[in-house]
């Protein structure tokens, strides 16, 4: 096997393999590599040539490099720029390195000649050995032959000098050097020196090569054929598109394209791709049909404009959100509470269902505008539906889009214009919706309010399922009476209370003033409005829970400020609780305050209205007569039904104050609650009027300090009402020193802030017992 030893200049390789039989050139920078070519020119122009195990290494040791590399010849040589030069080389024999010597101009490498192992006798068959060994070159000429068919980049000359050669090992050595493989593999053919196993190995991997060429092929006739099919197509179409703009009508076509090309690009469900892509070919067989081509297209126009995938960046940054409420809005305190506790809750679990919050209360108080300011502080498209007034059900759900005009429900219509899937939308004056013979509306809203169903919100005119779980629902409504109950249940209802009359001064300062002066060209410097003149603006000139009224008093005062600026050239204006009538007129409105003096029959109530809390002064005369209640003032049923409880309860006590059995028989009782043009029912005036009721009976004063308000019962309990915030504001407003409220309301009592209850001796009560002791005037000793 093995033959001599012999010591050469060496060249270690990066990334190349050199078989026998191989000719080739490479270039050649290293220094002493360089050194290497020039020691062998000297003498026999022979190298030793291995390749290296990692192409990175710059100074390769013998564990470098492999241990099975070639002597080759050096047949010519190229000096480059840069001290680069290029060899042509002719690879002679395989060789084994034994070890290299570094000396300081190149590596020498002490290499002994490596022989084939030649067992093919052996394994054979010497009797058989001359046909099988022909039959072996014969295979291997005919496999490198079906190889270079498929593949015409091989030489032609190449393939006729392996036709010529009849010797085994030039063969598979010539074949292998010449074969397209990575160094890695022809490594692993150099390193085999039985000439069987190499000879198996050459031919595996030319057959490898050969079906995956034969694949290749296989994929690129169908590629072709596709290619042909759809060029084929092309030309058709171009054809009728040449045709139809002869005939004058050539839309239709490229408008069917345009929309194809757009259901590629749309971000949505496959449910939705298929029903779009279906109208599309409609849309195609029909262009002689200009009325439903004209419906199919508005259709698939809508379904592409729509929103089905296409989501804005979750906002997780709670710190700008609470700034940007709080610049917007002062107070409203519960509702910046809830969207932050959202917010939170969304970053911590990058999940949730959207809230759907409904904010109830009284006209002017910001519902719909803290809704806008809740998109901006969530970074959200906003949309916007008044709900005032709609009464069909297609409003919400769509119409079917065969019906002639037909299009999406207003929901539809609304993430359409909001282009994201998770805008915040507000559903206004929800409590104003109404229902006729077309449907009920309020019923279509229950599955656009639940979170349950609203995943799969179907809409009549898209006829696919619309995804709504994603949208921030808030609704807003004056009165919770009007909504029914299943639809109020799917809410979160936060009560917006009337404002005080300190969050109207704060909110008049720090949003209203600017806003006007803006509006009406006057900078900051040019009008003042004083503290006391924004309270009396607020008390004596508007009468609401909401702001409205005064910022239209504001308006009033910035115009006639820019009028005296303009034309009697003042530098500056300032509005004061003095000079207040100068601009907006004599008072509007005097609050009725605590009488001066306790009287007999006289109590004072409290209500709550839709413009915030009210006194009402119950007066009750007894007249001789025949038993007879008259009760006036536009008082409703319920209230009616209060005041026949309260004297039922006066009689059922009457041995308890000294009024006789017969009282009731011989006298008539009067009823009274001023301002009779004005509407009232409610049952809180109940202990109000059994107070005045007792007090005019038994004729015992009522303390003119003292208001009070609370259902009563048969037995003389005390119940709750609601509206307490208003009332006592109401009470405080007029002078009111002790408010008389049911025990059960003392709950709410504590979730009023200080400013209002400030002042207020409130005595909660449970009994009628309660409340006499504390109305009524105690006599003199």
């Amino acid at each position: 096997m093995e033959n001599n030893t012999k010591s050469l200049p060496m060249i270690p390789l990066r990334e190349l393999t050199v078989l026998p039989e191989m000719v080739i050139h490479f270039d050649v920078s290293r220094e002493k590599s360089i050194a290497a070519i020039e020691r062998a020119m000297e003498e026999q122009q022979k190298l030793f040539l291995t390749t290296q195990k990692k192409a990175e290494t710059d100074e390769p040791g013998i564990e470098d490099v492999y241990e099975t590399g070639c002597i080759a010849t050096i047949k010519q040589i190229i000096k480059l720029p840069k001290r680069l030069n290029r060899i042509l080389i002719a690879v002679d024999e395989r060789a084994r390195l034994n070890y290299i010597e570094d000396t300081e101009q190149c590596l020498m490498a002490n290499v002994t000649v490596v022989e084939d192992i030649d067992t093919l006798a052996k394994e054979i068959g010497a009797d058989k050995f001359p046909m099988n060994v022909e039959a072996m070159i014969l295979g291997l000429k005919e496999l490198f032959k079906e190889y270079t068919d498929k593949n015409p980049k091989v030489y032609k000359e190449l393939a006729s000098q392996i036709g010529e050669i009849s010797d085994l090992k030039k063969l598979v050595d010539v074949i292998a050097a010449n074969f397209p493989l990575p160094y890695i593999q022809r490594q692993e053919l150099l390193e085999e020196v039985n000439l069987m196993r190499r000879y198996d190995m050459l031919v595996a991997k030319i057959v490898h090569e050969v079906q995956v060429q034969s694949i290749k092929e296989e994929l690129q006739s169908k590629v072709k054929r596709r290619v042909d099919k759809n060029q084929r197509e092309y030309i058709l179409r171009e054809e009728i598109r040449l045709i139809r703009e002869e005939l004058g009508d050539d839309s239709t076509i490229s408008d069917a394209d345009e929309f194809a090309q757009a259901v590629d690009k749309l971000q949505s469900p496959d449910e939705v791709k298929q029903k779009i892509s279906k109208e599309i070919k409609r849309f195609r067989s029909i262009m002689n049909s200009p009325s439903e081509t004209g419906v199919i297209r508005t259709y698939i126009e809508t379904m592409l404009e729509m929103p089905w995938d296409k989501v804005c960046k979750e906002h997780k940054d709670i710190k700008y959100a609470k700034k940007v409420l709080d610049e917007d809005h002062y107070g409203l305190e519960k509702v910046k509470e809830r969207i932050l506790e959202y917010m939170a809750v969304r970053a911590l679990t990058k999940k949730g269902d959207s809230p759907i919050l409904c904010l109830a209360g009284p006209p002017g108080t910001g519902k719909t505008s803290i809704a806008k300011s809740l998109a901006r502080a969530l970074k959200r498209p906003y949309v916007r539906i008044s709900l005032g007034g709609v009464r069909d059900e297609a409003e919400i759900r769509g119409h079917r889009k065969t019906y002639v005009g037909a299009m999406p429900g207003r929901i539809a219509d609304a993430l359409r214009s909001a282009k994201v899937k998770n805008p915040l939308m507000l559903l206004d004056e929800i409590d104003k919706v109404s229902n006729d013979y077309k449907g009920d509306t309020f019923s279509a809203l229950l599955e656009v309010l639940d979170s349950e169903q609203n995943k799969k919100f179907r809409d009549h005119y898209l006829e696919v399922p619309l995804d709504l779980s994603e949208v921030l629902f808030v609704t807003t409504a004056n009165t919770l009476q009007t909504i029914p109950r299943p639809l109020l249940d799917r809410m979160e209802v936060i009560e917006v209370s009337s404002y005080t009359e300190n969050e109207k001064l704060h909110i008049a300062q720090e949003h209203l003033i600017p806003k006007q002066m803006e509006r009406h060209g006057l900078k900051k410097k040019q009008l003042s409005v004083s503290k006391k003149a924004i309270w009396k603006i607020a008390r004596s000139y508007t009468k609401e829970a909401g702001v409205r009224q005064l910022e239209r008093k504001l308006a009033d005062i910035c115009r006639k400020a820019a009028k005296e600026i303009f034309e009697e050239k003042k530098s500056s204006v300032h509005v004061t609780e003095r000079n207040i009538h100068q601009y907006l007129g004599k008072e509007l409105y005097i609050y009725q305050m605590a009488n001066e003096t306790d009287e007999v029959g006289i109590v004072r109530g409290l209500a709550w209205t839709s413009v915030g809390g009210d006194t009402l002064q119950i007066e009750v005369n007894i007249m001789p007569g025949e038993g007879e209640i008259l009760l006036t003032g536009q008082l409703g049923d319920v209230m009616k039904e209060s005041a026949r409880t309260g004297i039922s309860y006066i009689r059922s006590v009457g041995k308890s104050y000294k009024i006789s059995e017969e009282f009731f028989k011989e006298h008539d009782v009067h009823i009274h609650i001023p301002e009779g043009a004005v509407p009232k029912d409610g049952p809180s005036a109940g202990i109000t009027m059994a107070t005045a009721i007792l007090s005019a009976v038994t004729g015992k004063k009522v303390r003119a300090d003292v208001a009070m308000t609370g259902e009563i019962t048969l037995r003389g309990r005390v119940l709750p009402i609601g509206g307490l915030k208003e009332k006592l504001l109401a009470a405080k407003n007029a002078g009111i020193r002790t408010v008389v409220v049911p025990a059960e309301n003392m709950p709410d009592i504590e979730e009023i802030s200080s400013e209002i209850t400030k002042g207020l001796d409130i005595v909660p009560v449970s009994h009628m017992n309660e409340v006499l002791k504390t109305a009524l005037v105690k006599p003199k000793k």
